[in-house]
């Protein structure tokens, strides 16, 4: 596992032009190469270089100052060759803080008292990824926010592009579910740019209940026992010709129960959306 160290980049050794070596020229052959570290201010200009390569979206100087400054951001850097190949920026707000779009994300109840963890950037040197390098800043947020210290952190969230399908597919793998569609959520270059919420609950974080919830979980439970009462038929089949067939309808079952809970995220989105139109709910 790769160190992770708090210190301060003045007390790093001294650069030069011979002996740091540009990242784009060298392979990271092992995540233990890779150090991590807090922003400090001298990272600005190298940070704010990085994003602007890696994202869209057109930050302010006065963003920068605060990653790179203020303790109220969790800003961490993955560091190789004393070079930054990686960041993630989150913070940490009161549930009642957020912005309108993202108030359904907890239930009301909970809410009140809890604490939500918001990812703000995450990115990776593009010849650094698929190393690892953004499990690695992920994971130390994760593990940063699910300590008892912070146990009133009930939910860490996020904004991507609807077209991002490389970011979606990194946090879905890493347990992120689809929570809201926010249509022209983004301005970039002048145009607007639909973008999802997604969420992943922690220390015993839970998304609002409503009428669907039983339905949903009803639909799954029916899909999994199909795909039970599937295997034990593999089990007890012996011909190639059954079990080719059988192994074609457990597949099916699969894709059903990952159709339902696509259903089911978009249903409760609108749903939600129906009750604030209607001022059903606040």
């Amino acid at each position: 596992m790769a160190q992770f160290t708090l210190y301060n980049k003045h007390n790093a050794p001294p650069s030069n032009d011979i002996t740091r070596v540009d990242c784009e020229h060298v392979p990271l052959c092992s995540a233990n190469d890779v150090q991590l570290r807090f922003l400090v201010p001298d990272d600005l200009t190298e940070v704010r270089q990085l994003c602007q390569e890696w994202f869209p979206i057109d930050y302010p100087l006065s963003w920068y100052e605060d990653i790179t400054s203020s303790t109220r951001f969790f800003a961490l850097a993955a560091v190789y060759n004393l070079a930054i190949i990686g960041l993630i920026v989150a913070e940490i707000k009161p549930y009642r803080n957020v912005n309108k779009e993202d108030k359904g994300i907890l239930p009301d109840s909970m809410g009140r008292t809890a604490d939500v963890g918001y990812i703000l950037s995450l990115g990776v040197h593009r010849s650094h990824r698929r190393n690892g390098i953004g499990s690695l800043l992920l994971d130390a947020l994760m593990n940063h926010l699910t300590t008892v210290e912070r146990h009133s952190v009930k939910a860490i969230f996020l904004h991507t592009l609807t077209t991002n399908q490389p970011a979606i597919f990194f946090y879905e793998k890493r347990r992120f579910t689809l929570h809201s569609f926010l249509p022209y959520y983004y301005n970039i270059r002048g145009k607007g740019k639909d973008g999802f919420t997604y969420v992943n609950y922690i220390n015993g974080g839970h998304p609002p209940w409503t009428l669907l919830y039983p339905f949903s979980k009803c639909f799954y439970f029916i899909a999994c026992l199909f795909a039970v009462l599937l295997v034990a038929l593999l089990t007890l089949c012996h011909t190639d010709h059954i079990k080719h067939y059988a192994s074609k309808v457990r597949h099916t079952s699969t894709l059903c129960a990952w159709m339902g809970s696509r259903v089911q995220q978009v249903v409760r989105w609108f749903y939600h959306k129906l009750l604030m139109r209607f001022n059903f709910i606040e």
